[in-house]
């Protein structure tokens, strides 16, 4: 019996009870089921009795206790205790909680997915670094959070659309052509430049396009530089990610806001809105309406746009484009623009709780990596990848929180010990994978027979119970954007499978010992545990390898 399949017997109690005339009330379209955090108190447990009580008119354990006799008529579950104040705890039998072997094999992929999330139209936009140098560290960890965090909403059922905005206009970008042109000419990186190996690879690349960059007049030359080098380094960015399995569904260009008057449109908008005003011949946008602590500059004195003015064409652009709900994730050095973004939604007719959500990282230190030989200054993703590994850095920056502060190991994560969780998870897998090979071997076949009941072992019961608690943890992640709860989950099962690993035999001792359907069921439960292994190991963008 699944969690899903045990709701529906509760609520089906609870209807029964109302047609009865032993209950009067409004019942919810779902009953909400979950772990006991001690499993001598059952599989599952509810406090439905206590949610209706009141609504009931009947004293909480009276509800529960009604309710318990009518559960305990149900197939599948072999006993109901009503607990403290009115709480239910159930305990399914064999054959039905070892059912669920069997469902997850044939869900396969599908299993651990949900609706939760549907219809929840979502942008979520993360990493949108400059597109000026290489991706560093401080750019891993929304990476890899950001990556895992869509891979959960969507398995969640949300509508989602992941987005890189590109930082291509202004002064950064000025900077990065005369620092590509500086070293086309052999010249020292200019003040306010970017350094690095890098940028004589680009220059070098420029050169090549265009053999007559240094005849051309300085600003014409500056522009071709910035025209040429631009998408080399985005190309380089893209790379890296693709390296480290991050894609992204849309890379919306800044320039675009600026060149088809966009930013004007935007100031326009909210200024029919009634927030902009105009003092000391700039125009602001009256943040402070807002919770922001002073208001903010939408166009200088001098005409020109404001970072914050292009910001705030963004959200709006993400508000044309029918994404109901916008999810930033910015950097540790970023807090300051969560008021200031939420104002911008306030001030576009939005609920600033609702339509816009902006979640901060806070830095990683990892001990023992270098500074980048190619970009000079940083700690290079790519160079990450190189020594570590995508696996190992993806799944250690997902099974901690994004918003405390992270110190690592570089050459802990390269070990393959069981205390690099990432490498005790991929283990797991790989032994069940390992298991379902020799058992093939000695003729054990999973279609030959399946009996749940057998499935009577403590530790099997454990691992059951663990198996159907996996479309739960990955709600719960997707609605709280925890990846981390995804990472702490497979540690677990992985615990619970090594385990019943060394207590319960899916193959026979010996070649004279006969197969069975207990070996069969076994393998059921194995191969489940093997699904689920790496439907999670999915979620966070990790492999499952077949063999280590």
């Amino acid at each position: 019996m699944t969690p899903e399949e045990l709701s529906s017997a509760i609520r089906a109690a609870l209807v029964a009870a109302v047609d009865a005339g032993d209950l009067t009330a409004d019942l919810p379209d779902v009953v909400r089921v979950e772990r006991p955090k001690n499993r001598d108190h059952g599989d599952w447990s509810t406090n439905i009795a206590l949610q209706l009580a009141k609504r009931a008119g009947m004293p909480p354990r009276d509800l529960a206790t009604a309710l318990a006799s009518r559960l305990a008529d149900v197939d599948g579950i072999a006993k109901v205790d009503v607990a403290g104040p009115g709480f239910l705890n159930i305990t399914l039998d064999a054959a039905s909680a070892g059912e669920l072997a069997r469902t997850i094999v044939e869900s396969g992929t599908a299993y651990g997915t949900n609706d939760a999330e549907a219809g929840h139209v979502i942008n979520l936009e993360y990493i949108s670094a400059n597109p000026t140098g290489p991706l560093h560290i401080g750019h891993t960890r929304w990476a890899a959070l950001g990556d895992a965090m869509g891979r959960l909403l969507r398995a969640s059922g949300a509508e989602l659309t992941t987005e890189y905005y590109l930082n291509d206009a202004g002064t950064q970008m000025d900077n990065f052509a005369r620092s590509v042109l500086a070293r086309a000419k052999g010249e020292p990186t200019p003040e306010g430049g970017y350094p690095g190996e890098y940028v004589d690879t680009l220059a070098t690349a420029v050169l090549e396009q265009r053999p007559d960059l240094l005849e051309l007049p300085e600003g014409e030359a500056l522009a071709v530089a910035r025209d040429a080098a631009y998408p080399l380094q985005l190309k380089d960015i893209r790379d890296t990610l693709e390296a480290f399995g991050v894609t992204f569904d849309t890379w919306f260009s800044e320039k675009t806001l600026h060149d088809s008057g966009a930013v004007e449109q935007a100031v326009a908008r909210l200024r029919e809105q009634g927030h902009v005003f105009d003092d000391g011949g700039a125009v602001w946008l009256r943040t402070t309406d807002f919770t922001d602590d002073k208001d903010r500059v939408l166009i200088r004195k001098d005409g020109e746009p404001t970072y914050f003015a292009a910001d705030a064409a963004y959200y709006l652009s993400k508000k044309d484009r029918g994404f109901d709900e916008k999810i930033y994730l910015l950097g540790a050095d970023h807090h300051g623009y969560i008021n200031r973004l939420k104002a911008i939604a306030a001030a576009a007719g939005d609920d600033p709780g609702h339509n816009i959500e902006v979640r901060i990282g806070q830095l990683v230190n990892l001990n023992g990596a270098k500074l980048s030989k190619r970009a000079g200054n940083i700690i290079e993703l790519r160079d990450l990848i190189d020594w570590i590994g995508t696996d190992a850095i993806r799944y250690s920056l997902a099974r901690y929180p994004a918003d405390s502060p992270l110190s690592l190991d570089g050459e802990e994560l390269r070990k393959q010990t069981n205390d690099n969780p990432v490498f005790y998870v991929q283990y797991a897998h790989a032994r069940t994978a390992n298991v379902a090979r020799l058992a093939a071997e000695d003729g054990v076949r999973r279609e030959d027979g399946f009996d749940p009941s057998l499935l009577a072992d403590p530790t099997e019961a454990t691992l059951l119970a663990t198996l159907g608690d996996f479309p739960r943890v990955v709600a719960q992640a997707a609605r709280l954007r925890e990846p981390h709860r995804v990472a702490r989950y497979l540690e677990d099962l992985a615990g619970r499978y090594h385990k019943w690993y060394d207590t319960c035999r899916v193959r026979p001792m010996n070649a004279d010992e006969e197969v069975t359907d207990l070996h069969r069921t076994r393998l059921w439960l194995n191969d489940a545990t093997r699904q689920v292994l790496a439907n999670g190991l999915d979620l966070l963008g990790v492999s499952a390898p077949e063999r280590m």
